[in-house]
């Protein structure tokens, strides 16, 4: 008989592990941080050794967990593909998408009651993805943010990235030139510490110096916005939905690139996969709308393009 320990504790701890917190682990497993810092001290109670080493805002591998990790990590993608397969054998479609959290809730799902129309017999499964996170092979394709280039992995371009101010209705009446934004609480991105100096120069103005509260995800920062906290760097796509319902707006209309685009990317094997193939074009198909530089007046586009790969079989 094998001896062996709780799943919900393994996922538990092979989340925490892969994305570096209880935080990000619960978010992808649809719990609470507490949940999973309770199924980890389970499983480190059944096997009697402490996986991590817990510190005040730092989560460190234990030797054993170091050792444990890895080889939990594969097992579980191996369950993933395997259950699809099974899964494919009796008539489902299954299509699986790395994506990052705040391209999930600000983009993706809000589209999810189209694909379930259009492609009834397609069942897409979210996980959570991002430039942090290894492409995975228990994948369909993820959704990654960069210059188009992923060794072993064809990139499809769905919609560039773009840089623009947004902040609550109430705010945006308030402020009537660009200049005025260095007056205000300027929100940041942790991993976007360039964006606030890339669409001030493009504007002609002095390098703005955000001094506001500097958050992970630019989803945490756009409801920071959303909530009258100060004033966000958007990034396109994220912010489309929310200037069109007037959640959002940007009263200084100059969109400035990034310098990287979204892409769509996945081994070359998964286009032999009529459900993927399906997938794939219904995404593109719903990117159409914002795949042409910025429809806001004024853009500064200057010059720089996405790779224009076709996606192949289209």
């Amino acid at each position: 008989m094998r001896r062996l320990p709780s799943l919900n504790g393994i996922r538990a701890f092979e989340a925490a592990a892969r994305l570096g917190g209880f935080a990000a682990a619960a978010e992808e497993l649809h719990v609470s941080p507490a949940a999973v810092s309770r199924l980890v001290r389970l499983l480190e109670e059944r096997l009697g050794v402490p996986l991590f080493d817990r510190a005040p805002n730092r989560l460190l591998l234990t030797p054993a967990g170091a050792h444990f990790h890895p080889g939990l990590t594969q097992m579980l993608d191996r369950l993933s593909a395997l259950t699809d397969e099974v899964r494919e054998l009796a008539g489902a479609q299954v299509v699986t998408l790395g994506v990052g959290p705040t391209f999930a809730i600000r983009w993706l799902i809000p589209r999810l009651g189209g694909l379930q129309r259009a492609l009834p017999g397609v069942e897409l499964r979210i996980t959570t993805g991002g430039e942090t996170v290894p492409f995975s092979e228990a994948w369909s394709a993820g959704v990654r943010l960069g210059e188009g280039e992923w060794p072993g992995l064809e990139a499809t371009p769905l919609f560039p990235a773009d840089l623009l101010p947004v902040m609550s209705p109430a705010l945006a009446a308030r402020l009537t030139e660009p200049g005025e934004l260095a007056r205000q609480n300027l929100l940041r991105v942790a991993h976007g510490p360039e964006d606030w100096g890339l669409w001030s120069r493009a504007a002609g103005l002095p390098a703005l110096r955000a001094h506001g509260p500097v958050f992970e995800y630019y989803g945490q920062a756009l409801q920071a916005a959303l909530d009258g906290l100060g004033v966000a760097m958007g990034i396109r796509p994220y912010v489309d939905d929310d200037l069109a319902a007037g959640r959002l707006v940007a009263p200084f209309p100059l969109a400035v690139p990034k310098g990287k685009g979204w892409y769509l990317v996945y081994r070359p094997s998964r286009l032999a996969e009529p459900g993927f193939l399906a997938f794939r074009d219904w995404l593109l198909g719903e990117a159409q709308g914002i795949v042409q530089p910025s429809t806001f007046a004024g853009s500064a586009h200057s010059g720089q393009r996405l790779r224009t790969t076709s996606p192949a079989g289209s």
